[in-house]
């Protein structure tokens, strides 16, 4: 199975120029998977297509300002659709998880919504971003954080959770604190608890703070964590999404993977596999690090030419496309990847 390349470090005489996106392995398309494209350029996203209006935090986080982005609206009625609706809709996408390993989501949130043996279902939320260089995920819980708390609810109804439990990296306090608020806000305003939406759905949302241990980013330690054990991986099978958080079936996944599903049910799956090529559609956020003269984090069409993403959202390498040496995509204890085939990488 081949790995699409879609994290990347730039090793430069001056140091290191870092894009942690993580890899994302191709496979054979899941179900509901759009026709082949025939596009032929990718990038730049335009300004009305994007997510993640709130990335550099220049509107309000809160829920008065969310709502006038666009969030929770018309989640009632998304949530009465059902979960095979949005289940097909998250698979007709093409969105894959967002967090390294790049399993198609719809498939994967298809196995829990099945006739269950009476054990309650569980969605986790991995926000353990504990890789050196990763910051994409901070910026949804600081900037956007009503996003990820819809995206719980809709994903769980996809799932037929009656929970999610948002794990959080120790070390993010201010992120800890705005997503706090921002599940205190729904809950006040009816959008989550008994009956969430008015649609007689039961879902509560608990955020679990992590002590900063690195190994609770492997998704067996995380549930080991919540549980109060010593954050430590378990053997598998039996694998989460049967034994899971407490004993119960439980799907893990990615803070962008849950905050693009209720843009994607609002918008329709066709539209957000509209973007990028196929089994590698949508968009995605871009950490840019290091040497280059703007270092940012930018949400882009996947498939946007490497070289492309640089210049034109963070100006390039510093001193130089001739100033670079070579890659390290996906982090530190991946090979190298030449200079000589860096211009030709998207």
């Amino acid at each position: 199975m081949a790995n699409r390349i879609i994290s990347k470090s730039f090793l430069s005489k001056n140091g290191t120029v870092t894009i942690w996106l993580r890899p994302f392995a191709s496979g054979p398309p899941p179900p509901g998977t759009p026709p082949p494209q025939t596009k032929t350029k990718f990038g730049p996203l335009a300004d009305e297509d994007r997510i993640f209006t709130n990335l550099y935090g220049r509107h309000d986080w809160r829920l008065k300002g969310a709502l006038k982005r666009g969030d929770w609206y018309k989640t009632k009625e998304i949530l009465l659709k059902g979960s095979d609706w949005i289940i097909n809709e998250v698979k007709t996408s093409g969105l894959r998880g967002r967090g390294g390993a790049g399993f198609p989501s719809g498939m994967k949130w298809s196995f829990m919504n099945k006739p269950g043996d009476g054990r309650p279902k569980y969605l986790v939320v991995n926000a353990d971003e504990g890789e050196p260089g990763t910051c994409k995920d901070r910026e949804i819980m600081r900037h956007d954080p009503h996003k990820l708390v819809e995206g719980c609810l809709i994903a769980g109804r996809a799932m037929g959770a009656k929970a999610a439990y948002i794990y959080i990296r120790g070390e993010f306090y201010n992120e800890a604190s705005n997503m706090q608020v921002a599940i205190a806000e729904a809950y006040q305003a009816g959008y989550l608890g008994k009956n969430a939406c008015n649609t007689g759905y039961d879902f509560d949302v608990f955020m679990h703070r992590g002590a900063g241990a690195y190994i609770c980013g492997e998704e067996t330690a995380l549930i080991e964590s919540i549980e109060g054990k010593q954050g430590k991986p378990r053997l598998k099978p039996p694998f989460p999404a049967d034994v899971g958080v407490f004993g119960c079936p439980t799907t893990v996944t990615n803070v962008e993977t849950v905050a693009v599903a209720p843009t994607i049910c609002r918008r329709g799956g066709v539209w957000f596999a509209s973007f990028g090529r196929t089994r590698n559609s949508g968009t995605k956020l871009f950490n840019i690090s290091g040497h280059v003269n703007r270092p940012c984090t930018v949400e882009e069409e996947m498939s946007i030419p490497l070289k492309e993403l640089i210049e034109i959202h963070s100006g390039g390498v510093t001193g130089g496309w001739d100033n670079l040496l070579a890659i390290i995509p996906g982090g530190s204890s991946t090979p190298l990847i030449p200079k000589k085939l860096v211009f030709s990488m998207y």
